[in-house]
């Protein structure tokens, strides 16, 4: 028998062994640890297949009447209960949603499967907030008929693979009306960060969309003026989940973050005394008003400091919220004739925050991108071209009852002119104002479910699925009773004003007057007509002066440079040089804008509490540190859930998700002292 040659391992060879493997073994945990943090929905039901890819959800959805819409009068005295009471039916739908994503395969396979788990109770539910409703509006008033049959809500199954085609989606579309708009686009079916959305049928290329903004004809007397508040693009973070018009006293109310401009007192506690004696981020400080829109976020993966928190993460409104590059505040004239004067403290929603499952009746934000602002998508995310941004604009209400500031399903107070520009019998028409949203992403890459660039979606009710129909804007009249006069008197006499020296004609070209009722099916009624390019045309982003500080001075120019009148001496020098501490800085990679360093007098990033604080909303000031405000806000009963704020712009800590990470990382490091050892051994 021949001698067997083969060597044993050795004591040093066996080491090698070892230490390689701990090299190997730990180095994966921590990739795939890594990966799946940046990766991971809330929800159930979102997640990545076995290539790594962004796999869809299913997204069925639960879609419920909407009471709120139906209660045109509500007594004063009814009010606040009716107010609470229909948070309570967003609160139910938005639990409801969340059982049916955890359970998304089965009802996939068997919708029947919902019924008795999820659909039957949330019914029961609703059934019994209804009857609150109603008892509370018969006391002090007439009972409402017929809400008992908005209990039932339906569940809207997923139609996976049906999506459109994103090349040419958006051109004269509506929102879907046969639930869950599953597509697939160019072949993969993108489930969002969150599990409940966008996917790649959300998304339509402008270049292919035809231009469809109508320009009607103005009449001899329109009001042919215009006047632009700047107040920033929210660089400071300040963010909640309230809504303070819609679910007044009720943290969360929107389970959605907004962006808040303006007004710096912002959350659902605050009372018109509050918001009168705020600060406010506007270069004009007789311009306290609160403009608040839901947050624009990358699908991306990275953790904001709200992903385990209400309205943020918890409820699918999940990855890196994106600042806007530029926002545009002008008020605009009537095509008919003269404006009036807006009552202070005067609400105004625009756009329907459930528009995916309520239908496009009251849908009306716009999206486009800058250069082909002659076409506008209601239902669609635009795909832009390299070179060009993403624009949301809002046109608001345009026309006023002449009573009210605001009505029981905060619409009816306020009317959108007809066609032909003139206000429907019994109103009266009141400044417009147009609202334009700049941001600097880049087209995402739907081919492989955003995993090469990012998709990005706006924040929304979970049920609603981030779908772009479901956009709104949010405006409180706040102006002091003098700048709202000059405003007027500016719109109606032609000018066009803006709040620094000089005329105002390189920020801000005038929206075309156009037919901006929003229940028009063209998806470019109601944007009005091509604005300029912001790229050369709009204003930097001012900071604000410091509430101590004399109000700088706006100065009117007229339509015809020869005939410049000025009101109001001009800015010194030096305040406007000590602005721009407050200015923000372009992030070369991302376009992302970063606040400066902050002057400390000044308002620029006026920090209300730490998040958490009883009603409070926060934001992220300069040095990172929340401070409170010198403004007093008012505090909520002790018996008030406190609102769901937070300081953004930062991400979360993330330790306790990383922690097989970390372990991953100590054996690859014992690994590797095992293989010097093992060298050292060998020789």
């Amino acid at each position: 028998m021949g001698r067997n040659t083969r060597r044993r391992p050795t004591r040093a060879r066996r080491a090698t062994f070892a230490a390689v493997a701990l090299m190997l073994g730990g180095g994966g945990l921590v990739a795939a640890n890594v990966y799946a943090s940046a990766t991971e929905g809330t929800w159930g039901g979102g997640g990545t297949d076995a290539t790594g890819q962004v796999r869809s959800a299913g997204m069925a959805t639960i879609d419920c009447p909407d009471v709120g819409s139906r209660l045109t009068t509500v007594p004063d005295d009814a009010r606040e209960a009716v107010d609470r009471e229909l948070a309570q039916l967003d609160q139910q739908t938005a639990a409801a949603y969340q059982q049916l994503q955890a359970s998304a395969e089965s009802v996939r396979q068997d919708p029947t499967a919902a019924d008795e788990p999820i659909m039957n109770p949330l019914k029961e539910k609703r059934s019994a907030t209804i009857e609150r409703i109603a008892v509370a509006i018969d006391q002090a008033g007439d009972r409402p008929e017929g809400l008992e049959s908005l209990a039932a809500c339906t569940l809207r199954p997923a139609q996976d693979g049906a999506g459109g085609d994103t090349g040419n989606a958006g051109q004269g579309s509506a929102a879907p009306s046969d639930g869950a708009q599953q597509g697939s686009g160019q072949g993969q079916n993108g489930a969002g960060q969150g599990g409940n959305g966008p996917v790649a049928s959300d998304y339509a290329d402008i270049t292919s969309v035809q231009p469809n903004v109508p320009n009607p004809p103005q009449q001899d007397d329109a009001s042919r003026g215009t006047f632009t508040s700047e107040c920033g693009v929210n660089a400071g973070g300040l963010f909640n989940s309230d809504n303070v018009i819609v679910a007044p006293g009720v943290s969360n109310g929107a389970h959605h973050f907004h962006d808040y401009i303006g007004n710096q007192s912002n959350n659902a506690f605050a009372s018109d005394d509050v918001l009168a004696n705020a600060q406010t981020s506007c270069v004009d400080q007789g311009d306290k008003s609160t403009y608040y829109w839901p947050v624009l976020r990358l699908q991306n993966g990275k953790q904001e400091r709200d992903a385990g928190a209400p309205g943020g993460g918890t409820e699918g409104n999940a990855g890196q919220i994106v600042t806007a590059k530029q926002v545009t505040l002008t008020f605009v004239g009537s095509p008919r004739g003269k404006v009036t004067e807006m009552p202070r403290l005067l609400r105004i929603i625009t756009g329907d925050a459930k528009a995916f499952v309520n239908g496009p009746t009251n849908a009306n934000a716009s999206w486009s991108c800058t250069g082909f602002e002659d076409r506008q998508l209601k239902d669609k995310y635009p795909l832009c071209p390299s070179g060009s941004d993403v624009v949301r604009t809002f046109r608001f209400q345009s026309c006023w009852d002449g009573r009210n500031i605001d009505s029981a399903n905060h619409r009816t107070h306020v009317a959108f002119a007809g066609p032909d520009g003139a206000c429907p019998e019994g109103f009266r028409a009141i400044p417009q104002l147009v609202q334009r949203i700049v941001y600097d992403v880049a087209a995402p890459s739907l081919d492989d479910g955003g995993r090469t660039v990012p998709l990005f979606a706006v924040d929304s009710f979970p049920e609603q699925l981030h779908k772009p129909v479901t956009d709104h804007g949010d405006f409180i009249n706040v102006f002091d009773e003098d700048l709202m006069r000059e405003m007027v008197d500016c719109i109606n006499s032609g000018r066009t004003c803006g709040p620094r020296g000089g005329d105002d004609s390189g920020a801000t070209t005038a929206p075309s007057p156009s037919d901006d009722n929003g229940a028009s099916d063209a998806p470019g009624t109601g944007t009005g007509g091509a604005t300029a390019d912001p790229a050369t045309s709009a204003p930097a982003e001012p900071a604000p002066a410091s509430s101590e500080a004399t109000q700088e001075p706006r100065t009117d120019a007229t339509t015809s440079p020869a005939n410049t009148t000025k009101h109001d001496k001009p800015a010194k020098h030096d305040s406007q040089s000590s602005q721009q501490d407050g200015r923000t800085k372009q992030d070369s990679e991302g376009g992302q804008t970063a606040p400066a360093k902050a002057d400390k007098a000044s308002p620029a990033a006026p920090s209300h509490s730490g998040a958490g604080e009883v009603g409070q909303a926060t934001r992220t000031p300069a040095g990172g540190q929340a401070a409170k405000s010198p403004a007093a806000q008012e505090q909520p009963p002790a018996d008030r859930t406190e609102p769901q704020a937070v300081q953004g712009g930062g991400l979360a800590e993330t330790g306790a998700h990383l922690w097989p990470a970390a372990i991953g990382m100590l054996l690859a490091l014992s690994g590797l002292v095992m293989l010097l050892r093992a060298k050292r051994l060998r020789y």
